[in-house]
């Protein structure tokens, strides 16, 4: 898995290029109310033609390497590439995190954290929702497309001695990785907060020795590669604790906990659990968030405000704030909490594109990244406390290699008619496989298929503007980050 990163993520593809200039300049005006302003980190293309076209060469050089669909379990080019740059990945301590949903969100919320209390951060984050130099954020923002290019062609040379001595090239994810790392040391960076592309193990993050190792919830996904049961893939995802860091755990599955703990035994990890050394004491829903109180590891913290929707946010935060209380100590060196007022104020800019992002009005237009049963369940039961949808309307395209039907059965009770349709890449689920999927999960008179993510998008709209403008209507865009990413760019998220 060395070679490989996340498997629903919106790795570049060449054959994406002619669709996503139309998507860019917004193949039309979709009829929905205007995008709602926020400052949401997400880049736009460059500006500048030169730097745009230097930009563009670097995406083609990265998309001619393996792409993140193609694995081989090895850290080897991982290891020789650190090993020619001097290991730059140890100048500076790192936050790992693996699991099978909620790693991004976590992972921006300990960046948000970090940030407050006056840290220099570094984020290395997958899949991209829109720009891959998403990927790589510097002190809360990714970094510049000029620094993308310049990270990239000097790390060329270097990538080019690895490809040459390897039995196979680096990757398009190992590549990125190697970026991330350098343009941390180069910063520098007071703190890394990497987040795994697939698994644990073997990926190629996994060159970091992370003082603070997390683990989000695990479930059944990329099931062919990581295992069948919660248990054979927390084997894999509990290859990044390490020894005498803290393994911050978030609720799991029994087998999965099992394994984890073991783990933790093996390397003489300190553990701090989910619903035993930290939680979730209490949360009540508010406009544009939730209210949470929550249990850290040397206290609790009282009147937090997270302004991202859906109780898997909320365990989300709880685990974001142990880990961050581990790195400072917090439990181990020291018994004090954290300045509640900074751990405030940090929850409060947290961002999360594309996860429950409500990205229009009249009618409410709502983007989700959820590509997976786990991932649907926890927006779907979202949708119910947060948006009150008395009709809701769902766009959904998938990936082919996903459980597809259990996406749908999760959506089944909260959506009123599905659009089916497709993103652009090669991955995307063939339209019209996809829809007689749906016609068998929802019936045939509650499935419209549109091929086109703009027709789609419009349709939806349609069918709840026909609901009435107090109806209480709404749309639903998930079931890939790709697809997400490419709806924000027509609904003028750019």
């Amino acid at each position: 898995m060395g070679l490989g990163g996340d498997e629903d993520d919106a790795a570049i593809d060449p054959g994406r290029e002619a669709d996503l200039a139309v998507i860019e300049a917004g193949s039309r005006t979709l009829r929905a109310g205007g995008p709602v302003p926020q400052d949401d980190g997400i880049p736009a293309r460059p500006t500048d033609p030169e730097v745009d076209r230097a930009l563009r060469e670097v995406e083609a050089e990265l998309a001619g390497r393996w792409p993140e669909t193609k694995l081989e379990p090895s850290l080897d080019r991982m290891t020789a590439l650190m090993d020619i740059l001097g290991e730059p990945q140890r100048t500076y301590p790192s936050i790992h995190i693996t699991g099978t949903n909620g790693k991004t969100s976590t992972a921006r919320m300990i960046e948000q954290l970090l940030l407050a209390f006056d840290l220099r951060t570094g984020r290395y984050t997958s899949p991209h929702v829109q720009s891959v130099t998403e990927r790589i954020s510097l002190d809360g923002r990714p970094i510049t497309a000029e620094k993308f290019i310049e990270t990239y062609r000097d790390l060329a040379p270097y990538v080019q001695m690895v490809d040459g001595a390897q039995p196979y090239r680096m990757s398009f994810f190992e590549v990125l990785t190697g970026m991330a790392y350098a343009a941390f040391a180069d910063a520098p960076v007071d703190v890394a907060v990497v987040e795994v592309g697939m698994g644990g193990s073997w990926d190629a993050t996994n060159v970091v020795d992370g003082t603070v190792a997390v683990v989000t919830p695990i479930d059944l996904d990329h099931t062919d590669r990581l295992g069948e049961t919660a248990g054979e893939i927390a084997v894999e995802k509990s290859g990044i604790v390490k020894k005498d860091a803290t393994a911050v755990l978030a609720q799991q599955p029994v087998e999965a906990a099992q394994v984890l703990l073991k783990r933790a035994v093996e390397v003489d990890a300190t553990v701090a659990r989910e619903g035993m050394e930290f939680g979730v004491v209490h949360r009540e829903v508010a406009v544009g968030g939730q209210m949470l109180t929550l249990r850290g590891l040397g206290g609790e913290y009282e009147q937090v405000f997270l302004p991202l929707h859906g109780e898997h946010q909320a365990h989300n935060a709880a685990v974001a704030l142990a880990a961050v209380e581990a790195f400072f100590g917090v439990g181990t060196l020291h018994a004090r909490t954290l300045d509640v007022d900074t751990v405030r104020a940090a929850f409060a800019n947290v961002t999360s594109p594309g996860r429950l992002e409500v990205v229009r009005r009249s009618p409410t237009v709502v983007l989700d990244a959820a590509h997976n049963p786990a991932g649907a369940r926890a927006a779907a039961g979202a949708l119910g406390e947060a948006f009150g949808f008395t009709h809701l309307v769902g766009v959904v395209g998938t990936s082919a290699d996903k459980d597809v039907r259990g996406l749908l059965e999760a959506f089944e009770p909260v959506f009123a008619e599905i659009v089916v349709t497709q993103n652009s890449t090669h991955r995307a689920m063939d339209v019209d496989e996809l829809a007689a999927l749906a016609v068998e999960v929802f019936g045939d008179e509650r499935v419209q298929v549109e091929p086109r993510l703009d027709d789609a998008i419009e349709a939806a709209v349609t069918l709840a503007e026909e609901q009435g403008e107090f109806s209480g209507a709404g749309v639903l865009v998930t079931g890939s980050v790709i697809t997400v990413g490419e709806a924000r760019l027509l609904l003028g998220r750019k």
